[in-house]
């Protein structure tokens, strides 16, 4: 069978995806030994990371010409706060509020990667855009699938929760949503030519992403 776009991209971006999903990071979560402070401080810039990717969703409803492209991006972006909402109740153990997250300063890594995403968007096409958001949206998805494969009984895991919402039905069908779209996308506008600029991007944003993690374990 012939692959997908995310599958082609995954392929011919195989060191950079490797250094993403496989990161130090990914590893200790699973494991269980991820330091409480390296988890902490990933949490709160992830909630900040989601508000511009919130901001990425919206700008893929302004690209849209078609009625079906613009419910996609509702989609993502209703999945998008739905996804703040685990990191409030998660930073809520440790006394921290809606407040104290949203005055935090955004962390040079998470400039570098949401700023490349909305640059990606506000430059570039749809198909670009949605290129530049698949390592987090699908990547997350497989990544939780993984680890809950890896972990099994996660009832007493440390990082229950973060997995369980990752490899949950809910968020498995925002990511294959998105991973369909992806490839509607990509039947409608893409070239072999093409291709390999897509590529481009696609390796530098999942680069991002494993700087991102990095981020969190240089914080502890």
């Amino acid at each position: 069978m012939s692959m997908d776009i995310f599958a082609r991209l995954k392929a011919a971006a195989t060191p950079q995806w490797q250094r993403y999903v496989d990161h130090d990071f990914v590893r200790q979560m699973g494991e269980g030994t991820l330091s409480e402070a390296a988890f902490r401080h990933y949490l709160v810039q992830d909630y900040l990371f989601l508000i511009q990717f919130a901001r990425a969703w919206a700008l893929a409803a302004y690209k849209s010409r078609r009625p079906a492209d613009i419910r996609a991006a509702q989609a993502g972006l209703a999945a998008i706060l739905d996804e703040t909402d685990l990191h409030l109740r998660l930073c809520a153990r440790w006394g921290l509020g809606q407040a104290d997250i949203e005055a935090a300063s955004e962390h040079p890594a998470t400039v570098a990667y949401t700023r490349y995403v909305l640059d990606c968007g506000a430059a570039g096409d749809l198909l670009e855009l949605h290129v530049a958001l698949a390592p987090c949206v699908i990547g997350y998805a497989e990544i939780g699938q993984a680890l809950a494969e890896q972990v099994g009984d996660l009832s007493q895991h440390p990082y229950r929760e973060w997995i369980g919402e990752y490899a949950g039905p809910a968020y498995q069908a925002v990511a294959a949503a998105a991973r369909t779209h992806l490839d509607e996308l990509a039947t409608r506008s893409m070239t072999e030519q093409r291709f390999a600029e897509l590529v481009g991007t696609f390796a530098q944003a999942s680069n991002l992403e494993a700087d991102f993690w990095q981020m969190g374990l240089d914080a502890a």
